[in-house]
């Protein structure tokens, strides 16, 4: 009779969202015995592992529908941000229907496949990364599963507005000089990384970094407080836990005006330190780009040039951006829902 082999368990406590103390039999891997692995174990994992994902694919087409939907507008603020030219809305509407004229339809979205290349992964994480920080702010200040307070609010969407900033910018570079260049300089996405490196230097592609993050915090931090709030106000009021979808529009569009307000100065700045290759100019920091600025186009017609065109363009992407996300994720979770049932 050989000997049998030993096997040890342990009891794992796990306290859910409220939901009291489970106990279950974890088996310590002893002389080559797998150990017992509890079903609740690994579905929370897998149920974790399927969230960030449909966090991530929400975001990405969250991103692209909402930037697509206003390339035009886009790209015309764009190009009035980084020259000398007087912003007014009829001057707006004359460069939109001369590029019309001259290069046809399809050249308002010009830097469009540019700008989806970067805002796809941009979104995807800035979503994703949101909804982990919620959670793990939650955890930290004891908001478990409930709406955070306005501090963590905050703090959440502008961390994730500079995670999503720090790991795309060089795509966002290479859209700026896409939109504001003929099609004869750059002739595609890879052809634009190519001449600035060897022209400009690898460092060029991180020209304007520090002005993107100093904007970001307040405006992804301003944008999703403001959504997020606006959505436990309705909550409150309505008695109802989710808005219409109309009413969500409203809310990110809210949302996208206050947050761009807010941080549209270094928007300018960094614009023109990204395209500063193209367009002549030599900007060093951001103190310096400013002063220029402040100097020769004034402090209103020059920092906050293309914001009124900002006011229509940021509410509508942002409306569409934070609705196509939420209505996206509950279909998915429907979908996933119906998934576990036929199983």
């Amino acid at each position: 009779m050989g000997q049998t082999e030993p096997q040890l368990f342990c009891l794992v406590s796990t306290t859910g969202m409220g939901n009291g103390v489970k106990e279950g039999q974890v088996g310590l891997k002893q002389n080559g015995v797998e150990p017992i692995v509890p079903t609740h174990v690994l579905s929370e994992g897998s149920s974790e592992k399927r969230k960030v994902i449909h966090s991530l694919m929400s975001g990405a087409l969250a991103g692209a529908v909402a930037k697509t939907a206003v390339a035009p507008l886009d790209r015309t603020k764009i190009i009035f941000q980084v020259s000398a030219n007087r912003f007014s809305a009829k001057e707006a509407y004359r460069l939109i229907y001369r590029t019309y004229l001259n290069d046809g339809f399809l050249s308002l979205w010009r830097g469009n496949s540019a700008t989806m290349v970067r805002v796809i992964p941009y979104a995807a994480i800035q979503f994703c990364a949101h909804e982990e920080y919620k959670q793990l702010l939650g955890s930290y200040y004891g908001f478990h599963g409930k709406t955070l307070a306005p501090l963590p609010r905050f703090i959440a969407g502008s961390l994730a507005g500079t995670t999503a900033a720090m790991l795309t910018y060089p795509l966002d570079l290479v859209r700026a000089r896409m939109a504001v260049t003929p099609k004869e300089m750059y002739s595609n996405i890879l052809h634009v990384f190519i001449r600035i490196s060897r022209e400009e230097g690898l460092k060029t592609l991180y020209r304007g970094f520090a002005p993107t993050i100093l904007g970001v915090i307040p405006y992804a931090g301003l944008s999703f407080f403001t959504y997020e709030s606006l959505k436990k106000l309705h909550a409150d009021h309505s008695g109802r836990a989710q808005p219409y979808p109309l009413e969500r529009l409203a809310f990110g569009a809210c949302a996208g005006l206050i947050g761009q307000s807010a941080s549209y100065p270094l928007d300018v700045v960094r614009r023109r330190m990204q395209t500063a290759g193209v367009t002549g100019h030599v900007y060093g920091s951001i103190l310096p780009t400013m002063q220029e600025i402040i100097r020769e186009e004034g402090l209103i017609r020059g920092l906050y040039k293309g914001l009124s065109m900002n006011w229509v363009k940021g509410p509508i992407a942002v409306g569409i951006s934070f609705t196509t996300f939420d209505l996206t994720q509950i279909l998915l979770r429907k979908l996933q829902f119906s998934t576990n049932i036929e199983r």
